[in-house]
């Protein structure tokens, strides 16, 4: 998806050559004929669209340091390139210091004004997913770091921080890949835990033999393997917050000590002689229908009502279609720096086609699949030849799959027959019996067979392709020239480098 850049120019020629070339880079463009229309802009409904702004230092009334004045304590995090036709060093220092990312001075080149562009954005990128990981690592992660633009998800903001003003225990619902934890870290990073420890556990990972210790604890020698005393995860979440994921999967036998953790405020360790007083903020979440599994009997019917007290839905991605688009662009920002590559966004065809596909996975299978697409794509922008799987699944977008290599044939060498005696002289390198380089997987009657056997194979093809130098063959094994030399003894193929 084309990035979004706001234009702030009083003069009406240079705002059209701006556009004209901008749009040329591949970029949107919103204009501003002053700095107040700017500051309107940014501060309505188009605001969250702008990814960064070209502003003009010199304007009547609301000049640019003006605008950055105005603009930085909110979109501190928006990057700002201004130009001006006077390029003193005192303009430079007091733009920096004011918040500016860089400065060009009038007229500037296209390839000087992309090569700003490119490095703003791709700095703030970087800066923004740092940021986020920092604050994730401390604790003050908030809803205002989450990407949640669309309708659905204002109202889960809007419920997150009213219950973040509380202790309440709030289960949150949604299905898997929506970002249910996430959610619970920005309640965690707006409560006045903020900082505080975040624990989370996956409820549905645990080993039903160690539920009780990994979430209790154990003190030491209270069972066999119990060399010394474990504080368990409510232990360690104390002052701060204990995110149940899948709270649905715990065994019964776990559900009577968490309803009483919860009801008591303290959790019986395994083998201790007191209970251990807790104080934690208790976030549950599942992605399976509650109320069905009390009508089941498989969830305790008082521990639901304990847990279900202030309910969030995190909806489908698929219904959250405002939040694609810079989902996209941050997964872009992010994987390309991760794999080093130089990709600056994706093409309108692709991005519609992101936008029509259901991801059954949601935001998680959303992420993966851009990782995907980052690693494949062989030009800065990624497009519909990067999403085949994808576009085979979307009606109107025709994306064939790369084929397989078409089979080819390597002429052996003359020299002694390899095993057996029956191998042809010509050997496909993949045949239907799942052999590869001419060493067949399978015997005649179907069966596997012994690794051994096609071990002496694929050294005997090397020794023949490689005509008998052992270093050589020994290095596009993988394999040490000692090991080779005692494998061809062990397997008796002398003969083929003598």
């Amino acid at each position: 998806m084309s990035q979004t850049v706001l234009i702030v120019d009083d003069d009406p020629v240079q705002r059209r050559i701006l556009t004209e070339v901008i749009s040329r880079f591949g970029y949107h463009t919103i204009l501003a004929e002053s700095g107040q229309v700017a500051v309107d802009i940014l501060s309505g409904e188009k605001g969250h669209q702008v990814s960064l702004m070209i502003l003009d230092l010199v304007m009547p009334d609301l000049d640019g340091m003006g605008v950055l004045e105005k603009i930085k304590p909110e979109f501190r995090n928006l990057p700002v390139i201004v130009q001006t036709a006077h390029g003193g060093i005192d303009a430079v220092v007091s733009a920096m210091r004011a918040g500016a990312d860089d400065f060009v001075v009038k007229p500037v080149s296209p390839e000087r004004l992309q090569v700003s562009i490119k490095n703003a954005l791709k700095v703030n990128a970087l800066a923004g997913e740092i940021t986020r990981i920092k604050k994730q690592a401390k604790g003050v992660f908030t809803f205002a770091d989450m990407i949640a633009q669309s309708s659905g998800m204002t109202n889960v903001v809007r419920l997150g921080e009213r219950a973040a003003k509380s202790n309440i225990p709030i289960l949150i619902e949604g299905q898997s890949g929506v970002g249910k934890e996430l959610v619970a870290r920005a309640i965690q990073g707006c409560s006045d835990r903020r900082g505080k420890p975040f624990i989370a556990v996956n409820c549905g990972a645990l080993p039903e033999n160690l539920v009780e210790s990994i979430l209790f604890g154990h003190e030491k020698g209270s069972f066999t393997g119990a060399s010394e005393k474990h504080a368990g995860k409510f232990v360690e979440a104390n002052g701060g917050t204990l995110f149940l994921d899948e709270v649905g999967e715990l065994p019964p036998h776990i559900q009577v000590k968490l309803l009483r953790a919860i009801q008591e405020g303290e959790v019986d360790p395994v083998g201790a002689k007191k209970p251990t007083r807790i104080d934690i903020r208790l976030i549950s979440a599942t992605n399976r229908d509650m109320i069905e599994m009390v009508k089941q009997g498989e969830f305790r019917e008082d521990l639901y009502y304990r847990l279900n007290v202030f309910p969030i839905f995190v909806p489908l991605l698929v219904d959250r279609q405002e939040d694609i688009g810079p989902l996209v662009s941050h997964f872009i920002s992010r994987f390309s720096a991760e794999e080093g590559r130089k990709i600056n966004g994706i093409s309108e065809e692709a991005m519609q086609l992101l936008r029509l596909y259901p991801w059954p996975g949601n935001v998680r299978q959303l992420e993966n699949t851009i990782f995907r697409a980052v690693v494949l794509c062989e030009s800065d922008r990624l497009g519909l030849s990067e999403f085949p799987q994808i576009a085979a699944l979307v009606d109107g977008f025709d994306v064939e799959v790369p084929a397989a290599p078409a089979p080819i044939e390597i002429k052996m060498p003359e020299g002694p027959a390899i095993i057996g005696g029956d191998f042809p002289k010509t050997m496909p390198t993949h045949t239907a019996n799942g052999s590869s380089l001419g060493i067949p997987a399978t015997m005649d009657d179907g069966h596997m067979r012994r690794l051994d056997e096609i071990e002496a194979d694929m050294i005997r093809l090397a020794l023949e392709r490689y005509r008998g130098h052992m270093s050589q063959v020994a290095r596009k094994l993988g394999i040490g020239r000692s090991t080779l030399y005692r494998k061809v003894r062990e397997m008796g193929l002398e003969e083929h480098f003598s």
